[in-house]
């Protein structure tokens, strides 16, 4: 395995030669998850004025002797400020104006007493003005009043450059009165699967065929990851059906072309004979388990990606491989996957390649262990299936006791299964 390049090698290689896509403008309520492709900036003061945390009453506590006072104290009510107006209200020493949640606090006003520790107390706005109203204590200045500016100045930058847009996000750009505002494009993947073996779903099973499954879970993977997926279906095992997905793809403006399977030595592997003859093969044969026949190339100046055809290969090879590349188009800086050690539960077997063993991850008060899910075969999607993290056998390594620590990249993120003791 000398002539196999390293994981790490491959994944630097590959990462080198893309670079974060150009930008768009769309709708901030289709921004979830996109790149911000520019600073925020507040454009003015948050809150924009000071206003009243609670309904209730508003009075001049800084000048009033009885600020911060127990005991009963009646004022007259001289005004009533309901939320979303605009008051020219003035208070002075000793009067009191009925205010609601978000209302603006009228000149003068320094603190809000809520209504229940009032005589009335009474929510609805369509409640008829006191007279006056009795204090049951009177409050001290700056209580339950949020003042302008207290959650953000204006010109602060809030949002930079880079960032992943969560919903909170998006709520804050709405905060900021934006209605659009400018991401990375979404990566344009295409992506299709070959083999003369290959059924779609939904037909009855043939001899000798098998369903086409990496369309699906490549192209979700490549979804989740927040690329566009552009699919072209399954190329039969002829040179002229592969070259005409590979224009297909170029022709619809794809930043990565990913097919599954062709890859090969076997004499119907077509895909590395249509890049070898139309573009440039760049990596072939990576030191890893399973996933070794993975091809990174270009299709006239079109990066591609080629992973194996079995099932599990071609997951894990998205895995290690694509989801960073998308990261890196969709202007994120690509992360190392998220793991933590755990203890084998039983030895654990290698060929001495860098191997991803689909595993099941339980904690317990002893610590976190793991256990494979079965047979390891890279075509045993079932075991993928039942595992909910990948242990990470470095190369060089062909055997592990049980109770050994090895790194397990966590699939999902699900609780991890809580247990007395490992099973």
């Amino acid at each position: 395995m000398t002539d196999l390049i390293s994981v790490n090698h491959a994944l630097s290689k590959i990462l080198s030669e893309f670079n974060p896509l150009p930008a768009e403008e769309i709708e901030i309520s289709e921004a979830l998850f996109r790149t911000l492709a520019e600073d925020i900036h507040s454009p003015f003061d948050l809150p924009l004025f000071d206003n009243s945390s609670v309904d209730g009453f508003a009075v001049c506590a800084a000048s009033d002797i009885r600020a911060g006072s127990r005991g009963n104290f009646t004022l007259p009510v001289v005004g009533d400020i309901p939320a979303g107006i605009h008051t020219s209200l003035r208070l002075a020493r000793g009067e009191a104006a009925r205010i609601m949640t978000g209302a603006p606090l009228p000149q003068g006003a320094d603190a809000v007493l809520p209504v229940e520790d009032t005589s009335f107390p009474y929510r609805d706005s369509s409640a008829p003005l006191p007279a006056q109203v009795t204090f049951f204590r009177f409050p001290s200045p700056g209580e339950n009043v949020r003042p302008r500016g207290q959650d953000v100045k204006n010109g602060q930058k809030l949002l930079s450059r880079g960032r992943k847009l969560q919903p909170q996000d998006i709520g804050m750009l709405a905060t900021l009165g934006l209605d659009r505002i400018r991401v990375i494009r979404k990566p344009r993947i295409a992506l299709f699967s070959s083999g003369d073996e290959l059924l779609t779903p939904g037909i009855p099973p043939q001899p000798g065929k098998i369903f086409d499954a990496n369309s699906y879970s490549l192209g979700l993977l490549a979804l989740r990851e927040g690329a566009e997926v552009i699919r072209l279906g399954v190329a039969r095992d002829e040179y002229q059906a592969v070259k005409e997905l590979f224009e297909k793809a170029k022709n619809a403006n794809a930043d990565l072309i990913l097919s599954s399977a062709g890859v090969s030595v076997g004499a119907f592997d077509y895909v590395r004979q249509v890049l070898e003859e139309h573009g440039e093969v760049k990596i072939w044969r990576v030191n890893m388990r399973p996933g070794k026949p993975l091809t990174y190339a270009s299709y006239k100046g079109l990066p591609v990606i080629s992973l194996p055809g079995n099932p599990v290969s071609a997951f894990i090879g998205f895995l290690v491989f694509v989801r960073p590349v998308i990261a890196r188009l969709s202007g994120l800086e690509p992360t190392p996957p998220t793991t933590l050690p755990v203890i084998l539960e039983h030895p654990v077997l290698s060929d001495g390649r860098e191997s991803y063993l689909r595993a099941i991850v339980q904690k317990s008060p002893q610590g976190f262990f793991a256990r494979l899910t079965g047979h390891q075969g890279s075509g045993n999607l079932y075991s993928l299936v039942q595992a909910n993290a990948l242990l990470i056998i470095p190369a060089g390594v062909k055997s592990l006791p049980a109770g050994e620590t090895v790194q397990a990249w966590l699939l999902d993120n699900e609780p991890l299964p809580v247990v007395e003791k490992p099973e």
